[in-house]
Formats: structure tokens, C-alpha cells, sequence
């Protein structure tokens, strides 16, 4: 009688289509139709199990089968194959037989990714047993802890690159392969000081994503125009922890060398924003006539009518320069279209010397002052900015206009070389009777003076007025010399 059952049910396995040898089916991983008449069919007869203990990708965990037959017992030395999903399909993964209690311990490698950690048992059949196929069963992965590691220089000079090397490997050294992303937060912009607390509120932000080849690293340049501090961050995986790299602070070093003041020196009593960085290789001078944007800032500031040079006769001059941490700087100065050749070839010079100017704004960025009727010069001295046309009257003396009002004059770093005026020392006293090699001129034969006059400047009033210089011919300088001299010796 028990013959006949196993029989019928064996006939009523084949009817019902469930495979004979499924050594390598190639039955789609989702499709479940199989699977479940299987199971209902091992209620009555060949029952398979699978258990397993969790394991960490790459590495190889035990797996436990249980085959149990239609009486109940384990089935004994039975020939079951398993199967996981490889590609998209199920492939053959061992040939396991039970042992005298139905039961096989087997090690399998646990899959990095989760859907190739599926497995199933599939069993034949015999003459007594009906053919039978195991629920799905997936391994528990188990991610493995990953390392991440940021090599590069620790300073940069500006507007050079610099290599930055990520390393990724899980926690026993096995390279990853992957997305990582490239992040930074800033710690100081060149010209800038930040507090401690302001460093901190800066946030990280992500700059860049880099692929990590099959050994593990990936190199990136990066062109820094501030010091920032590096890391690399990559989220959690299916396999791999999240994680990110130590901290990598790249300090962005000037091309330049900063001035060294004396520490007594006093500082601009006016704070100007450093201005934008530097565009295009050595000076990059560009001269246009004026636009409309920068007219209209100069109409009741630096013009008004009346003046002795209208729009047509001036020209804008933008051109790099070195400021006093040693980086370059983007400025621009108004002058008379007759000499933008000496301004540009004198800047040149300046620029390749790396002569520092402390900033060169237009000086109309200062607004309209009543008492020189122009443009405030005194602003600007106080801020020690470099500047050039401005129509206004003499400072110190309101009754004569002054040269700069022409467009033929330069003020150059006024803050460190005052100008003796009639009302008193501007901008102001302790610079007066002290020189610096790179910053303060005292001497025809300063490295400053001497490069002006190469370019057709002349440091006309001396140490009376030690930041000015006309370019030769200057008109309204001429004018009022040979008028008796009205302004009092100097006219700035």
C-alpha cells in the first residue's frame, strides 16, 4: 500500500510539471509558480530546508539542508543540488547528499549583493520518493566595515593644482570599487580672517564624485583658490559600511610674498573687501572705454560737468596685481585714454616683480565728497587704495583743481606714504617720516620711484606728497605750477 501512495504521488509530481533534474534551470529568480507547487507537493512528500548563520560578503558561511521524507524521517543519502541566482538566473551552485539523518552541513561565499544571495534546493527523486523543490531561502548578509583614506599635499601655492589620492578598501585591506564623494569645507579665504566659530559653521559641501578603480583608489587634481579642509565620505552599501576618511586640511599659500609690517604700524582706518582674484596669466591688462554701467557710478562722484576731460577722453584699465598677503588680485583703474600705454607698461613691471599694491578700486566706489567736490579722497587714503582720475579739488586746499582730475595722475598705496597738505598729514602721522623697502618710498632711488620713471612717471612734489605720481606732460599739474604755484607746493 505505501509503495502505491509513493508512486501516485511521484506520477502526480510529474503531472503537475515539477522538474525531474533541475541541474541548471534556467526558470527566472522572481518566478515563484515552481517554487510554491513544490512546497505543496513535499507536504505529502519529499520536504527540503534551508538554514544558514549570517556571513560577511566574500566570506564563506555554513548552510544546513534538511531533507525529510514522506514518512516523516529524514531522507537519507539523497543527491540534492543547489541552486542561487547568478546573473539574473538560477545556476548551479553545489551537489550536496545527505547523510544517514537527512541532514548536510555545506559552505557557500556570501554574495556582496543581496539578490545573488538568494538560494533553493532542488531534489530529483527516486523510485520512492517524489521529485521536490525548496522554498526560496536568502543568505544574511552581513556588511563589512570599509576604510577610507585621503593622501595629498598639505599646501598648495594659488592658482596651482594639487593631487588628491582616495583609498578605499574594506577593514582586512580588500580593494572597493565605487562611488565616493569628494567634499570640503573652507577654512579661510585669502585676505580673510575667520574665528574658530565661523570655521565651524562652515559646511561641508560636496565638490566632487570619483570612481575608485578595482585596486581601490582614485586620483583627483584640484585647483583650490582658498584653504579648505578635505574628506571623503561614501554611504552605506549593501555589503559595506559607510564611512569617511580622516581630515585633510590643504592650505592655499600665496604666489607672492606678504609684506611684513612693523608691528607697530597701524592699520587702514577703512576696510575694503578683498577684490575679485586674478583672471588670465601675468597682468592681463585690459583697457576699454567706459561703459555705461561704470559711467553711471562715476556721473556726481568722480565727473560732473564742468571737468576737464569728459567720457570720451578717459579710458578703464583692469589689470592684475600682488596685494599685501602675496595673492593677485583683479583691479581697475580710470585714466586719461593719452596714457594707458605707460599705465599698462609701468603695472606690467609691477606685476612682474611682484611689487604689492594694497587694492586698486575705482575711486567713485568712495562716493561724492562736498568738501572736494568730487570723488572722496580721503576715503580712499584712509583705506590706502591705489587710484587714478578722480575730478575733484585739491585735498587741503579746495580753491585749485586738482591734477588728478585730468586722468594723468596715480596715487599708489597712499596709506603708507602720507601727504603733507596744507591742513595737516593725511592719512596719516606714523608712516610720515618712515620707509619700507617694498611698501613706503622715501628716496628718488626707491625701487618704486625708480620703476615709475622708467614708464614715464615722475614722483613730482617728493616726500610732500610721497604716493603721487604724473605721467609726463601731466596738464593739469603743469597748469597750476606755471600759475604760481596755488597750491600751496603740492597739488595731490
Amino acid at each position: 500500500m505505501r509503495a502505491l501512495l509513493v508512486s501516485l504521488l511521484g506520477t502526480a509530481a510529474v503531472l503537475a510539471g515539477l522538474p525531474v533534474a533541475p541541474a541548471a534551470s534556467s526558470a527566472a529568480p522572481g518566478s515563484t509558480a515552481r517554487d510554491s507547487l513544490a512546497v505543496r507537493g513535499s507536504a505529502s512528500g519529499v520536504l527540503l530546508t534551508l538554514t544558514s548563520a549570517p556571513g560577511l560578503a566574500d566570506d564563506l558561511t555554513s548552510v544546513t539542508l534538511t531533507a525529510t521524507g514522506v514518512d516523516g524521517l529524514g531522507l537519507a543519502n539523497a543527491p540534492v543540488t543547489i541552486e542561487r541566482v547568478g546573473s539574473g538566473s538560477w545556476v548551479r551552485a553545489a551537489d550536496v547528499v545527505t547523510d544517514a539523518a537527512g541532514v548536510t552541513t555545506f559552505a557557500l561565499p556570501v554574495a556582496r549583493t543581496p539578490d545573488d544571495n538568494r538560494l533553493r534546493a532542488t531534489y530529483a527523486g527516486d523510485a520512492t520518493h517524489p521529485a521536490a523543490v525548496s522554498a526560496e531561502h536568502a543568505l544574511t548578509l552581513v556588511p563589512r566595515e570599509s576604510r577610507l583614506r585621503l593622501r595629498g599635499p598639505r599646501r598648495v601655492v594659488d592658482e596651482q593644482t594639487a593631487t588628491l589620492r582616495v583609498e578605499w578598501t574594506t577593514a582586512r585591506g580588500a580593494p572597493v570599487a565605487g562611488p565616493v564623494q569628494l567634499q570640503r569645507r573652507l577654512v579661510a579665504r585669502p585676505g580673510e580672517r575667520m574665528t574658530p566659530a565661523q570655521r565651524r559653521a562652515q559646511p561641508w559641501r560636496t565638490v566632487q564624485q570619483v570612481e575608485t578603480a578595482a585596486d581601490g583608489s582614485a586620483s583627483v587634481e584640484v585647483r583650490p583658490r582658498a584653504t579648505f579642509r578635505w574628506r571623503a565620505v561614501v554611504g552605506d552599501q549593501s555589503w559595506l559600511s559607510g564611512t569617511r576618511s580622516r581630515v585633510l586640511t590643504l592650505r592655499n599659500l600665496p604666489p607672492g610674498v606678504p609684506v611684513r609690517l612693523p608691528r607697530a604700524a597701524p592699520r587702514p582706518r577703512i576696510s575694503l573687501p578683498p577684490q575679485p582674484r586674478a583672471t588670465g596669466p601675468g597682468v592681463h591688462a585690459v583697457v576699454r572705454e567706459i561703459p555705461d554701467g561704470v559711467w553711471r557710478q562715476m556721473v556726481g562722484r568722480s565727473w560732473r560737468p564742468g571737468c576737464p576731460v569728459g567720457r570720451a577722453g578717459l579710458r578703464l584699465v583692469q589689470l592684475n596685481y600682488y596685494d599685501f598677503d602675496g595673492y593677485r588680485r583683479r583691479g581697475e583703474l580710470v585714466v586719461n585714454a593719452g596714457i594707458t600705454g605707460q599705465v599698462v607698461s609701468a603695472f606690467t613691471e609691477w606685476h612682474e616683480r611682484r611689487m604689492p599694491i594694497r587694492s586698486m578700486y575705482r575711486v567713485d566706489r568712495f562716493g561724492w565728497s562736498p568738501r572736494l567736490r568730487g570723488a572722496d579722497d580721503y576715503a580712499s587714503m584712509a583705506a590706502g587704495n591705489t587710484s587714478a582720475f578722480n575730478c575733484r579739488q585739491v585735498v587741503g586746499n579746495p580753491r585749485v583743481r586738482s591734477p588728478h582730475s585730468w586722468g594723468r595722475s596715480v596715487d599708489i598705496n597712499p596709506w603708507e606714504n602720507p601727504y603733507r597738505s596744507r591742513a595737516g598729514i593725511v592719512p596719516n602721522t606714523w608712516w610720515a617720516s618712515r620707509s619700507h623697502a617694498r611698501v613706503a618710498w622715501r628716496s628718488p632711488s626707491h625701487p618704486v620711484v625708480a620703476l615709475m620713471r622708467r614708464h614715464g612717471f615722475r614722483w613730482t612734489y617728493g616726500r610732500q606728497d610721497n604716493h603721487h605720481f604724473d605721467a609726463a606732460g601731466a596738464t593739469g599739474r603743469l597748469a597750476a605750477v606755471l600759475a604760481g604755484d596755488r597750491c600751496g607746493g603740492v597739488c595731490t
